[in-house]
């Protein structure tokens, strides 16, 4: 068994060390006004070009299929979807299991716009990895994140998706629906079987506003989105892979509203009682 890296509450490596005051990355009031307006904010570098090239040493790792056993991860899909033709990589708790994508969340680059958008301290929730494979690379099905989240409340999570890779429309690149953020919460269905499957659970006023817009981004850029922001992304039909990391976290003060574990391999943390403590880490001051 790998050492447990939740043991670890700081960076653990220099990896990604700024030398820059955090005022260098605050959002302006035009970006902050436009993600409460749209429910989603693209466009920001994230990462350099050398924290690039570790994290997709580090994410070719932890695709071996030998890690598909190891407990640290909350869940682990070498294909969620099932489909030969439709593969996409899926896995949560990276940070237990890589000390880059450990240290990666607390990099002021991200934790200064998440504090800035949730408007106060950001506790971590969970990370995500996609992988869509050259040629064959599957869908991610439109949902909004907070279908997945409704054991804990209230509604003050947040998602940053991080490119690893050039995000395009020809290898399936993130795209949301603008203003969605203020719909209710859908009924969920399958992440990664049908990506016209959304259609039926709309209202026809919901069917009219749905009109996506494609979040084209270069490898090491981020968008940030609200957790009822109705998103999705197409099928990898290039010749070259299309990967992705995705940090997960919410404001300081959130409850459990579930008496079973939050996460799997997590202790419970009962009905009522505020997210913290090792798995939950806070962030930001």
């Amino acid at each position: 068994m790998e050492d447990d890296l939740s043991l670890k509450s700081d960076r653990i490596t220099g990896l990604f060390d700024c030398g820059s005051s955090q005022k260098d990355y605050r959002l302006s009031a035009e970006q902050i006004d436009s993600f409460e307006t749209n429910g989603y904010l693209a466009g920001l570098r994230i990462l350099t070009d050398q924290q690039i090239e570790v994290l997709r040493s580090e994410l070719a790792r932890l695709m071996a299929p030998e890690q598909a056993t190891n407990r640290l991860f909350y869940e682990y899909h070498l294909n969620e979807s099932g489909e030969p033709s439709q593969v996409l990589f899926h896995a949560l708790g990276a940070w237990r299991v890589s000390v880059p994508f450990h240290d990666l969340l607390f990099d002021p680059r991200f934790t200064v716009p998440a504090s800035q958008l949730l408007r106060g301290r950001v506790r971590f929730w969970h990370d995500q990895l996609f992988v869509k494979p050259a040629h064959d690379g599957g869908i991610v099905a439109w949902h909004q994140d907070y279908s997945y989240w409704t054991r804990t409340k209230p509604v003050a999570h947040l998602t940053c998706w991080i490119g690893l890779d050039d995000s395009t429309r020809e290898n399936g690149c993130v795209h949301y629906v603008p203003e969605s953020h203020k719909w209710d919460l859908l009924p969920r269905g399958s992440l990664a079987d049908d990506m016209d499957a959304v259609l039926n659970r709309l209202t026809d006023d919901q069917k009219a506003q749905f009109k996506p817009v494609a979040i084209e981004l270069k490898a090491g850029e981020a968008s940030f989105h609200h957790p009822m922001m109705v998103h999705g992304s197409f099928e990898n039909r290039t010749s070259k892979p299309r990967r992705a990391t995705v940090i997960n976290v919410f404001r300081d003060g959130v409850i459990s509203d579930s008496d079973e574990p939050l996460l799997e391999g997590v202790p419970v943390i009962t009905r009522g009682r505020k997210l913290e403590g090792r798995f939950f880490p806070q962030l930001s001051d």
